[in-house]
């Protein structure tokens, strides 16, 4: 049963029309105490809607802000928006200038999504131009000028030819403007070397400036967003150093040749624009429930310039990252989405009048046979995924506790040596890896020149270019074969060192090479066997000798979706992403396929993906409204006090002095202490906040005369009788909330979790007819869910 103590003249939390549209959006599913909770805002609606913060005629600065490293009150800040909305409602009937005034606020949401749209399809445009020159610096440079990559150096050459065009006189190897040696072994080792020094260069100065100006500017950036938009307070993660610093070491990263992506940095990005431009405007900057609507719609547009995706962007921040999505976040973030993505083919950084680097158009459809290997690469995708998060989890939490976490920039040069030494001499790792994902998916043309399009090739062939039947594998294929394996082990190994170190490194690249290496090894292996033995009967009744029966880059893209999933736990957005990503409408049925065996696959080891993995890591209070909580305990097993523990720290209703209060916040770390009449009978009166408090006395303090350490602070509505040479009182009513969440001690902790995931609570009270009992805080929850799932409850350190 869930209960409220209310009392008459309640100014805490607005009205009942407030808190029913707040919990219409939030409930994603009835809850069956709702009729209570109803009982409770109805009680709520009979006292009317205050000023929450307003205890002198005025309110007093910083108060409803929340302390860093603290989860926000989404209730509040649900109430106080629609305080201040109904407040320019009202207004607005009073003059045109007013009517208009209230126009812009409306329209305020659909400019902020257009600036980030606007800057951050910039940012991702110039990011792409300056990744493809720094990756292109490793080898050569441009003679005719020196910003021009190998491509775009060739584009201006007359002299450069189809057949050679990868060759022309104006792009010079390091080996020929050094030595004036293309050939032999003196200038492979002089490029060797060349190579693995500016690699080397490249992350040193990332890691250098991440670790002096911006350290929140590490990592990928999506765990702590999702945290973020679930209510936690990370202040400057967002800020405007950590979007020029991420911006720049991330191209720096990409360009070292370390096994990473720009990908999920790039939602990272989007969030810091999305929070600039949300600080320019009140109606975000000063609603920390509101900002986080923008958050949303950022990380949409972040995935929507990453892959060139605007729906799967919008799909994947539903699925993925936010924790409260309403109807109208999904329409900006829709709109977000597709300023971003306009932004970025206005810029057209890739050459190609397309958004990705991957696209591709394949000639020949899939056949059911097929679905077999496409649900193999999906085990495999799973069994990868499986694999990664758990050697990778426990290499950083090995960085973490040990003396290795304190050398961040000896460990980032140590694994791009590694990287830059190994990668060489292999070119299918020596390459940047969305080159390499793009080769994998390319279908073999008449015009291609990849080591894996070389098929022996029949004289008397006169079919058309884009029917090229399928062919016996010649001599480069078998050796692109060898080197796509060892390709593969090095980056299934070196990824899982790379991933979490100290510099920008996203993981959605490196998982889809992964997957796209395996899935072009196992569609060249079906081909041939297709070839050789179409009188199988499994071929017979599709393959015929002479069709073009089995795509391999079908099958790279299959396995990289397979992979990506396993990794992340996506499905539908994963989908959307894929399709979008190469064109490939019509090999939806098997990505689904490959998605959901591999998420199946996956969590049969464990139900965690990734970014959770790493936020239950760095121990964030987040309620994942993914997990199950089907224990039998009750709230009073959970609240504090516990038994053995000191009393529960409370404030009395009238019977305090100043000094009282600052003293019980000065020996506590409390974020707010439940108010009782008194002592004696530990009835609830309401809740009030550690900061609030310290600011209002502060406040009083400085603006009302005859408040002394000895004032009595009251929270009823007249003040107690006092003799007459007693200090002024203090009156703090108006910072109280009056109608606190509140459960009794029988209550069952898998309601109480519910409570928490789909209201956002901080905190409620635990009560047994009308007397206080205890306390539960989020962190009381997750360290019970901790203890629940036999894991260590101490790795919750925040609240």
């Amino acid at each position: 049963m869930l209960t409220n103590f209310l009392l008459p003249e309640n100014r805490a939390h607005g009205s009942y029309s407030a808190m029913s549209a707040w919990m219409s959006f939030f409930h994603r599913q009835p809850l069956v105490f709702l009729p209570d909770v109803t009982s409770m805002v109805s009680a709520a609606a009979m006292s009317g809607s205050g000023n929450l913060m307003d205890f002198l005629d005025e309110p007093f600065p910083d108060v409803g802000t929340y302390e860093d490293f603290h989860t926000i009150d989404w209730l509040r800040e649900k109430s106080r928006d629609t305080d201040r909305h109904r407040k320019i409602t009202s207004k607005s009937k009073e003059s045109v200038w007013e009517f208009i005034k209230s126009l812009l606020d409306a329209w305020s949401g659909w400019v902020v999504m257009l600036l980030i749209g606007l800057l951050a399809g910039t940012l991702a445009g110039v990011i792409d131009l300056a990744v493809d020159w720094m990756t292109d610096l490793k080898e050569g440079v441009c003679l005719s000028a020196f910003w021009y990559s190998h491509e775009q150096c060739c584009w201006t050459s007359n002299e450069t030819t189809f057949e050679d065009r990868d060759k022309c006189p104006l792009w010079q190897k390091w080996s020929e403007l050094l030595v004036n040696q293309s050939e032999g072994a003196s200038a492979y080792i002089l490029n060797y070397l060349m190579y693995i020094l500016w690699a080397l260069l490249f992350a040193f100065l990332a890691v250098s400036l991440v670790r002096v100006f911006a350290p929140y500017a590490c990592g990928s950036g999506i765990p702590e967003i999702k945290t973020i938009l679930s209510g936690f307070i990370i202040r400057g993660y967002l800020g405007k150093w950590t979007l020029l610093i991420k911006t720049v070491t991330l191209v720096l990263v990409v360009s070292s040749g370390l096994s990473l992506g720009k990908e999920g940095p790039l939602v990272h990005v989007a969030c810091c624009c999305g929070n600039f431009f949300s600080s320019l405007f009140s109606k975000y900057s000063k609603n920390e429930g509101k900002r986080r609507e923008v958050l949303s719609a950022a990380a949409a547009a972040g995935v929507s310039v990453a892959f060139g995706a605007p729906i799967g962007g919008v799909l994947f921040s539903l699925e993925e990252v936010s924790y409260y999505f309403p109807l109208k976040t999904l329409w900006r973030s829709f709109f977000a989405a597709l300023v971003a993505a306009f932004t970025l083919r206005s810029i057209n950084p890739f050459g190609n009048s397309r958004l990705v680097l991957f696209y591709v158009e394949y000639h020949t459809p899939w056949y059911m046979a097929e679905l077999f290997p496409f649900i193999l690469l999906g085990v495999f995708g799973g069994l990868w995924g499986t694999l990664f998060i758990r050697c990778n989890i426990a290499w950083c939490r090995r960085r973490k506790t040990t003396k290795l976490g304190k050398y961040p920039v000896l460990e980032v040069i140590v694994v791009t040596a590694i990287t830059a030494i190994i990668a060489y001499p292999n070119p299918y790792t020596r390459q940047s890896t969305s080159e390499l994902i793009s080769e994998l998916f390319n279908d073999c043309g008449a015009l291609e020149s990849s080591q894996l399009c070389d098929y022996i090739n029949d004289p008397n062939m006169t079919r058309p270019v884009d029917d090229i039947p399928d062919r016996p594998a010649g001599v480069g294929v078998y050796t692109a074969m060898w080197q796509l394996a060892l390709a593969l082990v090095f980056k299934i190994v070196i990824t899982i060192f790379t991933f979490g170190m100290k510099i920008p490194s996203g993981l959605f690249i490196p998982s889809m090479a992964v997957g796209a290496m395996a899935g072009r090894m196992v569609g060249i292996g079906v081909e041939q066997l297709a070839y050789h033995h179409h009188d199988w009967i499994i071929f017979r009744n599709w393959c015929r000798p002479g069709a073009d029966c089995v795509t391999p880059g079908l099958y790279a893209m299959v396995g990289a979706a397979a992979c990506l999933g396993g990794v992340t736990r996506m499905t539908v957005s994963l989908v959307v992403i894929m399709f979008e990503l190469t064109g490939g409408l019509e090999y939806i049925v098997p990505l689904m396929a490959a998605a959901v065996t591999s998420k199946w696959v996956a969590d049969a080891f464990g139900k965690e993906g990734i970014y959770e993995a790493h936020i239950h890591l760095n121990g964030y209070p987040f309620l994942d409204v993914k997990d199950e909580f089907t224990h039998r305990t009750l709230a009073t097993d959970v609240m504090r006090p516990r038994r053995g523990e000191p009393p529960l720290s409370v404030l009395t209703q009238d019977s305090m002095t100043v000094e009282d209060v600052e003293t019980l916040i000065k020996e506590t770390d409390y974020n707010g202490f439940p108010v009782v009449v008194s002592r004696d009978s530990e009835r609830l009166i309401g809740f009030a906040q550690r900061r609030e408090l310290i600011l209002a006395i502060k406040n009083a303090r400085q603006r009302q005369e005859g408040i002394v350490s000895n004032s009595i602070m009251y929270f009823t509505e007249e003040p107690p009788e006092l003799p007459a040479n007693s200090p002024h009182p203090l009156k703090l009513r108006r910072i109280l909330n009056l109608s606190p969440f509140t459960v009794t001690d029988h209550t069952p902790m898998e309601t109480v979790v519910d409570i928490f995931r789909k209201l956002g609570l901080r905190q409620c009270l635990v009560t047994r007819s009308g007397r206080l009992l205890g306390i539960i805080t989020k962190k009381d929850v997750l360290r019970h869910m901790a203890q629940m799932a036999n894991q260590d409850p101490e790795s919750i350190m925040f609240n």
